[in-house]
């Protein structure tokens, strides 16, 4: 049995945006999901990295929060020495050591957010209009019935503004969804 003192617990956070708060700025985590994690403290990195994937439901990428930080600056973690360099700032600071809560952010690879081209030529692209901004800006995951279209354009101001959007089935009319990317809808 593994005992209090090598257990680490991961707070981790996925589907959300760091956004300043009103009125004083200071950043914030908003939206999404938070989890805890706790995993023995000589864990691997390709293992973490694992259940973490698991736990959000596709690969990962692992930004934590320094205890001495804001969240301006996220470390990455990508390997085993970087993960035991994290874990030694954490135990520098924490008291009693059984408390190591480290402050996780997940997020997609680089390499994942790439948008998929429809299995056919024939999609076709409809056109999506929005009178107000929506509520949740971020989608956390897209089912393989998903289709996300190549880009598409609407006249603005003169101008073709690209985006990309996605279909959902689920036995029902078929939806089509924007994807946000950074400061506005593609």
């Amino acid at each position: 049995m593994v005992g209090p003192n090598h257990i680490i617990k991961f707070l981790c956070s996925y589907g959300g945006k760091i956004l300043p708060r009103y009125p004083d700025g200071k950043l914030r985590y908003h939206g999404g999901e938070t989890r805890v994690l706790a995993v023995d403290r000589s864990i691997s990195f390709s293992e973490l990295s694992l259940k973490m994937g698991e736990m959000c439901g596709t690969a990962v990428s692992l930004r934590c929060q320094l205890p001495t930080e804001d969240l301006d600056a996220l470390v990455s973690i990508t390997s085993d020495e970087d993960l035991a360099n994290l874990i030694e700032e954490y135990d520098r600071v924490a008291s009693p050591p059984s408390s190591l809560k480290i402050r996780a952010f997940l997020s997609l690879p680089k390499s994942t957010k790439k948008p998929i081209s429809p299995p056919s030529s024939s999609a076709s692209c409809s056109k999506l209009s929005f009178s107000s901004a929506p509520r949740f800006s971020c989608i956390r995951q897209i089912s393989r019935a998903s289709v996300v279209f190549p880009p598409c354009s609407e006249k603005s101001g003169g101008k073709n503004i690209p985006y990309y959007g996605y279909h959902v089935h689920h036995g029902k009319p078929i939806h089509i969804y924007p994807i946000h990317n950074g400061n506005h809808w593609q």
